[in-house]
């Protein structure tokens, strides 16, 4: 009852890359530099356990950014040409790279990664790769100049990716789409569509995660112009309940996304953000019970996974680790008080 898991991205190490940095800048490179992500990813797995995390990730301790980390494997995107623009609906900026022909998968993308944390732990194992839609939104496209034809081009590529990944031992395989709550007539026209090909027949389990982003500036900013109540989901989590996904990941710690709107989830599992990664101030374990037993009005406690809000890849380790003590001490409360 009530499993748990994380978003996905933790901190890097100080000895791997820049700290508390969205886009850090690696410390080695080379050889060297695959065998300090191995470490670090060694560390994560048993800061993971020590915390009481039942679905184990390897906290993307192996990419600089969550959507570029899965395109730069890619053929037909041009990493040295940025351009820099505004992306999620103009939230903020950033320098993406250019779309200059066809993109293919050269090789599988994570394919050692999943062999290397499925080596480490006999408990379910987690990927998350970025979504079409947030795919597209990240960059700038010089050769399909259709947004829908780019993103299934992605699909078809995520699609052969997980496949394999599925085959080495993935449990859980989550795309991330921020994009989905900025994009709302795209998401209901043609982003479900793709979200589907991307998942069709992988043979694993799928989540998808749709959230107010991380605790950076730009995010903070843009949330508070949002107002008191948070509505996008209401069209987003009706199209989401009718796709091929099994689990929708969304953040419900600190938020202003109203939580009935969760019941709009009538046939899926829901990962339920308990944990706040917009700030450093730590949730006590009576805090997580009371947002579970929010939930719980709306959605039944078997169909529950306790989550972070998002990924802590920008925030500081000892503020990330004493937030997954209490994420894993606050499943235990929730499962003696609500369980049954």
């Amino acid at each position: 009852m009530f499993p748990t898991t994380i978003a996905g991205s933790l901190p890097k190490p100080f000895w791997l890359a820049e700290t508390n940095r969205l886009w850090p800048r690696w410390r080695w490179d080379g050889a060297d530099l695959a065998q300090a992500q191995r470490d670090a990813v060694e560390l994560m797995v048993a800061l993971q356990k020590r915390s009481g995390i039942d679905v184990l990730t390897d906290g993307e301790m192996g990419r600089r950014h969550f959507v570029h980390g899965f395109l730069e494997s890619l053929e037909g995107i041009d990493f040295s040409k940025l351009v820099r623009e505004r992306i999620r609906d103009g939230r903020y900026e950033a320098d993406l790279p250019t779309v200059v022909g066809p993109v293919r998968r050269r090789s599988p993308v994570h394919l050692e990664e999943v062999r290397h944390l499925r080596a480490l732990t006999g408990r379910a194992i987690k990927l998350t790769i970025p979504g079409p839609m947030t795919m597209v939104d990240t960059l700038h496209d010089e050769a399909y100049r259709d947004r829908k034809a780019l993103a299934f081009a992605f699909a078809e590529i995520i699609n052969a990716e997980v496949r394999e990944l599925a085959a080495a031992g993935l449990d859980v395989v989550q795309l991330d789409e921020p994009a989905f709550n900025v994009y709302l007539d795209d998401v209901e026209t043609w982003g479900i569509a793709a979200l589907n090909r991307a998942l069709d027949g992988v043979g694993c389990r799928s989540a998808v995660h749709v959230c107010y982003g991380y605790g950076i500036e730009a995010n903070i900013a843009w949330k508070k112009s949002l107002g008191a109540v948070w509505e996008h989901y209401r069209r987003v989590l009706p199209a989401l309940d009718a796709s091929c996904v099994d689990e929708v990941s969304i953040e419900c710690a600190g938020s202003c996304v109203p939580t009935e709107l969760l019941g709009l989830l009538a046939h899926k599992h829901v990962a339920v953000g308990v944990i706040d990664v917009a700030t450093d101030r730590v949730e006590s374990p009576e805090e997580v019970v009371a947002t579970v037993e929010r939930v719980l009005e709306y959605v039944p406690r078997e169909r529950v996974t306790l989550s972070t809000n998002c990924g802590m890849a920008p925030m500081g380790r000892e503020v990330a680790e004493r937030k997954l003590a209490a994420l894993g001490e606050g499943a235990l409360q929730a499962r003696l008080r609500l369980g049954s």
